[in-house]
């Protein structure tokens, strides 16, 4: 699938370039010399960012469910939810925590997930934050990004093309692009 030009208002993301700024992210992160306990991945678009940097900095991975952008097949923001748990295979949420989502927008989402672990998790230390994309329309300016869009254009990830697809769909979406 060819990805559309970018500009100011739409910034198209592809599967590569995706891939490469998580890998541009956790480089950022390592050449700060800052060493972290655990990575707590905002779900759900931190779950491919967290989980590769809980693999490559060999770290445990936690997941705390956050939720904003349901409307309009996830395109308009609505009120904030957040998980009431946050899922990890053993212990708790301690130390020190590196929080890793795709995107800051407006900030509310960090902001209240940074207060929730204030709040709620005494056995944590040290709390920072890495993304892939931080507009200038956030209120919160995360400790680590890579690309600052002083646009805030919509980013249209790859992973997007399956919002509209439902199971019933699936043997056609298979068969897309198959040469007979």
């Amino acid at each position: 699938m060819n990805t559309p030009e970018s500009d100011d208002k739409h910034l198209w993301v592809s599967w590569d370039a995706y891939h490469r700024s998580i890998e541009q992210l956790a480089l950022k992160v390592h050449e700060s010399g800052w060493k972290f306990d655990q990575v707590l991945c905002l779900a759900r678009g931190g779950l491919r960012p967290g989980d590769i940097f809980s693999r490559i900095f060999d770290v445990p991975l936690a997941i705390l469910s956050t939720s904003s952008y349901r409307e309009e097949a996830g395109t308009v923001q609505g009120s904030l939810d957040i998980g009431k748990y946050i899922s990890m295979t053993k212990g708790s949420l301690q130390g020190r925590v590196l929080v890793v989502d795709d995107l800051v927008d407006s900030g509310v989402t960090l902001e209240r997930v940074l207060h929730h672990l204030r709040e709620n998790f005494p056995g944590v230390t040290e709390v920072k934050s890495a993304v892939i994309w931080f507009k200038a329309c956030s209120t919160v300016e995360p400790d680590y990004y890579v690309d600052h869009l002083p646009t805030n254009p919509w980013i249209h990830q790859p992973f997007e093309e399956y919002d509209g697809i439902r199971p019933h769909q699936l043997n056609a979406w298979l068969k897309r692009g198959a040469t007979a």
